[in-house]
C-alpha cells in the first residue's frame, strides 16, 4: 500500500506531467489572451470604485468646510472631530468587510460577491448624496468601506485564477491600476462638481459596472472546488476560446485544462483535510515560533512606517493638505497632478519589482520620501513666513515624494504574501490586513492633532519626513530579502535570523549571485 506521502507525490507528478503536456499545445499569441484581457478589464473597472472611496474625502472635506459660515438651510455643521471620523471610518470597517467577504467569496463565488457588492455601495453613496447630518455621512462612508473590500479582494482572486501563468502578475497588478484611475477620476469630478453630485455619479457607476459583471463566467477554479465540473468546462471554453486545439487528440484544450484543475483541486483538498486534523493547535504553535511572530513584526513595522510617513493621509486629505502648504496653484488641480503621478509610478513599479531587490527598492523609497517631504516642508515654512515667493517648489517636491512613495505603497503587500508559512498563511493574512487597516485608521484620525502638535502644515511634513527615514532604517535593520527567494528559504531565514544585519556577507553575496543567474536565465 502506498503511503500518504507517496500518494501525494504521485498525484503531484501527474499534475506536473499534465501541465507539461498542456503547455506543449498552449499558444502564446496575443489573440489567445483576448478573453482574459476582457475579463480583467471589466473586473479592473470594479476596482475603480475602491479609488472613489479613497479619494472622495479629499474633495468632500474642503467643500463642506467652505459652507460652514453659510446660512443655507442644507448646510451640515461639522467639527474637526467629525471630519476626522468621516475621513477615516471606511478603514475601521474594512476588517469586517474583508473577513465577511472571504467567507462569502468561498461560499457563493468570486463574481457573485462582486455583484452583491453593489448593495452596500449603492446604499453608502446614496446616504452620502442625501445626507443631512454627520451620522448619515459616517454611516454612508462605512457602507462604502464594506463595498470596497467586497470589490477589491474577490476581484484580485478572480483575476489570479483566470489568468495564464506568464501574465498573471501583470493582470493582477491591474487592480492597483484601477484604484489609481478611480482616485484621479474622483479628484477631477471634485474640481468641477459638488460632493453630492459626485456621490450620485458613484451610484450610477456602481450600477453600470456591476451590470457588465453578469456577462463574465465564474472562476473555473472555484467552480471545480464546488464540483460544478460542467460549468467549469464552459468557463474554460470562454477563456480559451481562441486557443488552437491540439491535433490528433480526443480532448479539446479546455478539457485538458479542466483535467489539470481537477487534479490540482484534489491535491489541495487532501492537504486541507490533513491540516484540519490538528489545525487549531498547529496554528497556535506556529504563531509562537520565529516563523510566525517575526513575519508579523516585519509586516506590521512596514505598515506602521507606510502610514505614518503620510502616504494615505495625503491621498485622503489631498485638497486641504495642498491648500495649507500655501501654494497658489489650484489645490484640486494639484491633487490631480498627484493622482496622475501615482498612476504612472504604479505602472513603473510593476517593472521595477521584477528586476530589483525588495530591500533596495524600499530603502530608496524611504530615503527619497524623507528628502522630498522635508524640502516641501521647508518651503512651506518659508512661504508662510514670507521668506520666499516660489510657491511651485513645495508642490513639486510633494509630487517627487509620491514618485518615491510608490515603493512603500505597494511592496509591503507583496512582502505580506511571501513571508508566512503555509500552515498559518490564510489566518496570518487576515490578521495582518486587519491590523494594517487599523493603522490607516489611526493615521487618519491623528492627522489634525498631529498637525496642531507640530505647529501647522510644515511641522507635520517634517514629521512625515522623519518617519519615512525611520522606515528606511527599519528595512535596513530588520527586513529580509524575498526577491527570487523560495518560500522555504524565507522560512529558514526566520528560524536563523532576527535582524538582516546578522546575515553574513557570504550568504548575501551568494543570494545576489543567485538573483543574477536567475535574471540571466530569464
Amino acid at each position: 500500500m502506498p503511503t500518504s506521502e507517496e500518494s501525494k507525490f504521485s498525484s503531484f507528478r501527474n499534475v506536473v506531467i499534465s501541465c507539461r503536456s498542456l503547455s506543449h499545445y498552449e499558444s502564446k499569441r496575443f489573440k489567445t489572451l483576448l478573453p482574459q484581457i476582457l475579463a480583467t478589464f471589466i473586473v479592473m473597472c470594479i476596482n475603480i470604485l475602491v479609488g472613489f472611496t479613497y479619494g472622495y474625502s479629499a474633495i468632500f472635506i474642503p467643500q463642506i468646510m467652505q459652507t460652514q459660515n453659510s446660512t443655507e438651510p442644507d448646510v451640515i455643521p461639522v467639527t474637526t472631530t467629525a471630519i476626522a471620523w468621516i475621513i477615516s471610518c471606511p478603514m475601521l470597517i474594512t476588517p469586517i468587510g474583508a473577513i465577511s467577504g472571504g467567507f462569502i467569496m468561498d461560499a457563493i463565488g468570486r463574481l457573485n460577491t462582486v455583484k452583491i457588492m453593489a448593495i452596500p455601495s449603492i446604499i453608502g453613496w446614496s446616504l452620502l448624496a442625501l445626507a443631512t447630518n454627520v451620522p448619515m455621512l459616517i454611516i454612508g462612508r462605512l457602507f462604502t468601506g464594506i463595498a470596497m473590500e467586497w470589490a477589491a479582494n474577490p476581484a484580485a482572486v478572480y483575476i489570479t485564477e483566470i489568468s495564464r501563468p506568464d501574465v498573471r502578475g501583470s493582470f493582477t497588478s491591474s487592480c492597483s491600476l484601477g484604484v489609481s484611475i478611480g482616485i484621479i477620476l474622483v479628484y477631477v469630478q471634485g474640481w468641477y462638481l459638488d460632493w453630492r453630485i459626485v456621490a450620485w455619479i458613484c451610484v450610477g457607476y456602481t450600477i453600470v459596472s456591476t451590470v457588465f459583471i453578469f456577462f463574465l463566467p465564474e472562476s473555473p477554479t472555484w467552480l471545480i472546488s464546488k464540483n460544478r465540473t460542467q460549468n467549469a468546462k464552459k468557463s474554460l471554453e470562454f477563456f480559451y476560446k481562441y486557443q488552437p486545439q491540439p491535433e490528433n487528440k480526443n480532448s479539446s484544450f479546455a478539457e485538458m485544462q479542466l483535467a489539470v484543475l481537477v487534479r490540482e483541486n484534489a491535491i489541495k483538498e487532501r492537504e486541507r483535510q490533513e491540516l484540519s486534523k490538528n489545525g487549531a493547535m498547529q496554528m497556535l504553535k506556529t504563531f509562537g515560533q520565529p516563523i510566525g511572530y517575526k513575519p508579523i513584526f516585519i509586516t506590521m513595522g512596514l505598515y506602521f512606517f507606510q502610514q505614518f510617513s503620510g502616504i494615505h493621509v495625503i491621498l485622503f486629505n489631498g485638497v486641504i493638505f495642498v491648500k495649507e502648504m500655501g501654494t497658489t496653484i489650484d489645490p484640486y488641480l494639484a491633487t490631480i497632478y498627484i493622482g496622475v503621478m501615482r498612476l504612472v509610478m504604479t505602472i513603473v513599479n510593476m517593472a521595477l519589482m521584477k528586476r530589483f531587490r525588495r530591500r533596495t527598492l524600499l530603502m530608496i523609497s524611504g530615503v527619497g520620501m524623507a528628502l522630498f517631504m522635508s524640502i516641501s516642508g521647508m518651503y512651506t515654512k518659508w512661504l508662510q513666513e514670507g521668506s520666499t515667493t516660489k510657491t511651485w517648489i513645495p508642490l513639486t517636491a510633494l509630487m517627487f515624494y509620491f514618485v518615491f512613495a510608490i515603493g512603500f505603497m505597494v511592496i509591503p503587500f507583496a512582502i505580506q504574501a511571501e513571508v508566512f508559512p503555509l500552515v498559518i498563511r490564510g489566518v496570518a493574512h487576515a490578521i495582518v490586513s486587519s491590523l494594517a487597516n487599523f493603522i490607516v485608521f489611526c493615521a487618519l484620525q491623528a492627522y489634525f492633532p498631529t498637525k496642531d502638535f507640530f505647529g501647522g502644515s510644515y511641522g507635520i511634513q517634517f514629521f512625515y519626513g522623519v518617519m519615512a527615514l525611520g522606515g528606511a532604517l527599519f528595512v535596513f535593520v530588520f527586513m529580509p530579502e524575498t526577491h527570487n527567494k523560495k518560500l522555504s528559504e524565507i522560512e529558514a531565514y526566520f528560524w536563523k535570523h532576527t535582524t538582516y544585519l546578522s546575515v553574513s556577507q557570504e550568504e548575501d553575496d551568494a543570494d545576489l549571485k543567485k538573483v543574477k543567474v536567475l535574471a540571466s536565465v530569464k
